[in-house]
């Protein structure tokens, strides 16, 4: 082999070490109706960057609790806007990086076609068992539910057979599986591509319930690693806005 040819392969060698090394894992903390978009950017997140957003899905509250408690979560992708704003007050995150990343849409869903009206009529109707909910203690799209449900006054009629899942995801799974006959999801989870996916919707008016604005943050763990601040910059730029967008979510 020649000197230029060693020379050569020499330099992509140390080009691949030195492009291994910088590429990170980083992990990352998402409030659980923001999953399935999250998965696509992550995708295009290591293809472009070669970092790895390695992701947890779960329920905002019980998020807070975990990084209270130490969990390695270096991004947190929350469901609202208090709990990253919490967490800034008690100084367990990067100063000056919180962002809204996404604005929420709630939706009456049932995986029957022609079940829900698009009015949510059938809430008054009350032909139905069951209805579910996320938790409100802990998953912002369940206060928002019960807040809807206060807004049209059915909040005591409808108490007895409300159905609680633990976070948004398990909420969608007792509607999905007929468990409930209808529930409060995150418009995200039956929404692609300007349609919902399956079964019929009511989508609630923006003014029954406060703005689910879902805010992004770094945490303290992620302060020195390259790949959350990565990952946090990647979410403001256009290819993860216009993924964030086809799930149905509004931009700040």
């Amino acid at each position: 082999m020649s000197h230029k040819l060693s020379r050569l392969f020499a330099a992509l060698g140390a080009g691949l070490l030195a492009c291994a090394a910088q590429a990170e894992d980083v992990q990352v903390a998402v409030a659980a109706n923001f999953a399935a978009p999250m998965e696509a950017i992550a995708a295009e997140f290591a293809k472009d960057t070669g970092h790895k957003a390695v992701l947890s899905s779960g329920a905002t509250g019980k998020f807070y609790a975990q990084i209270q408690n130490g969990a390695p979560f270096e991004v947190f992708l929350s469901a609202d806007d208090s709990t990253p704003a919490k967490l800034d007050s008690e100084g367990a995150t990067v100063e000056g990086s919180r962002f809204t990343y996404a604005v929420g849409t709630l939706v009456l869903w049932s995986a029957r076609d022609g079940y829900v009206d698009g009015k949510g009529d059938v809430l008054r109707k009350g032909d139905f068992q069951h209805l579910a909910v996320a938790n409100p203690k802990t998953a912002p799209y369940g206060a928002a539910a019960m807040a809807t449900l206060d807004k049209l006054g059915l909040t005591q009629k409808l108490q007895g057979r409300l159905v609680q899942g633990e976070n948004i995801a398990q909420t969608q799974q007792f509607v999905a599986t007929g468990n409930a006959e209808l529930g409060f999801v995150a418009l995200s989870q039956v929404y692609k591509d300007s349609k919902i996916t399956s079964g019929s919707a009511w989508i609630v008016p923006a003014q029954y319930h406060e703005p689910i604005r879902q805010d992004a943050v770094i945490l303290a763990k992620g302060k020195d690693n390259p790949a959350a601040k990565a990952l946090v910059e990647y979410l403001k730029g256009d290819k993860a806005k216009a993924v964030i967008k086809s799930y149905g979510y509004a931009l700040d």
